[in-house]
């Protein structure tokens, strides 16, 4: 049996992560076990360990995302081999489950294929994001839209995404224009060329004085499929319900952070809620159906790009603070 080690977290708030043995965890009837190539790091992450969000049950091991090579497969698994390159989003904070270790146990229907020319850095910026605006697109009671394929088919209407550059923002786009959707977004002027280049059509910056009026203009002759709130900051949500009151469409906004349900003028909100993603068929649709066919034609790229900051479990408390003092179209990524 493999030697683990993994970054803890001791107790409530407590800094650094300390570094130390941990067990090793078998995998499932329906899970796989990886050795850790690459692990990146989240808002969520640091915010687990300062601001205690949920109690949890410690020591525990924190981490969402990770990339590595199958090491073990369980037993209903027929996906994966031992030796393959995959990537995967860890579902829980127990502490088999937690990517701030050398061996994650992933779920099958959580986790995919990686071809070659994806380095392990690069497809770990990928799966919570991509869960979470999978999440607010794509499941029922959100904005239910359609699915996505390598064939889409145009729907005529077109998805907000405020906040295109940030690691959800970039799933988003892709996601909505692999649904065929227009994606109007907006970002700060320096990331402008970034979401055009991984498929918004038009952007504009949030810091505008004018920003409703830009997108309501943007948005005449058009029908809105809803908004992809992914920053939920500086009046996002508020910008985006006006921005619907003055537009014909679904006046729904899929929000990444917990704001009022009900707005005037007929908007809801829902909080991206993504604790029960991995038993939803959306879960399969993404990460099975799609994502590995889009990854190995290069019809759905890693995004945004990762800023490796170091190269072990004791580095993961920098990559904490790193992403905590903020990153722009860029993500913090620790490699193993």
């Amino acid at each position: 049996m493999p030697s683990n080690s993994a970054a803890w977290l001791v107790a409530e708030k407590t800094k650094p992560l300390e570094v130390r043995p941990a067990p090793y965890t078998p995998p499932g009837e329906n899970e796989i076990v990886i050795k850790n190539a690459a692990v990146a790091i989240n808002p969520f992450d640091w915010a687990l360990q300062e601001l205690s969000l949920y109690p949890l049950n410690y020591p525990t091991i924190l981490g969402s995302d990770v990339a590595g090579e199958v090491v073990e497969v369980g037993s209903s698994v027929t996906r994966f081999r031992v030796g393959d390159r995959v990537l995967g989003h860890a579902i829980g904070m127990a502490s088999h489950s937690g990517t701030f270790q050398l061996y994650t146990v992933l779920l099958d229907n959580m986790s995919s294929p990686v071809p070659s020319t994806i380095t392990f850095e690069a497809a770990a910026v990928i799966p919570l994001c991509l869960s979470t605006a999978a999440c607010g697109m794509y499941q029922k009671t959100y904005l239910e839209l359609q699915y996505p394929s390598l064939s889409p088919k145009p729907t005529g209407q077109v998805l907000l995404v405020w906040g295109g550059a940030s690691s959800v923002g970039s799933n988003g786009i892709q996601l909505a224009v692999a649904s065929g959707y227009e994606v109007i977004t907006t970002a700060s002027p320096r990331n402008f060329d970034y979401v055009k280049k991984i498929g918004a059509s038009q952007v504009f910056d949030y810091h505008s004085k004018t920003i409703v009026e830009e997108l309501v203009d943007a948005l005449k002759g058009k029908t809105i499929a809803g908004v992809l709130d992914c920053i939920t900051i500086n009046g996002a949500v508020a910008a985006c319900a006006e921005v619907l009151r003055k537009s014909q469409g679904n006046k729904f906004i899929s929000t990444a952070r917990k704001v009022s349900e009900d707005l005037p003028g007929g908007v809801k909100t829902k909080w991206i809620w993504l604790f029960e993603f991995h038993n939803d068929e959306i879960s399969k649709i993404i990460y099975e159906d799609y994502l590995p066919k889009a990854l190995a034609e290069g019809k759905f790229v890693p995004a945004p790009d990762p800023v490796v900051v170091g190269k072990s479990l004791h580095s993961i408390q920098d990559g904490l603070e790193a992403q905590k003092k903020g990153m722009s179209a860029k993500k913090v990524v620790i490699t193993l």
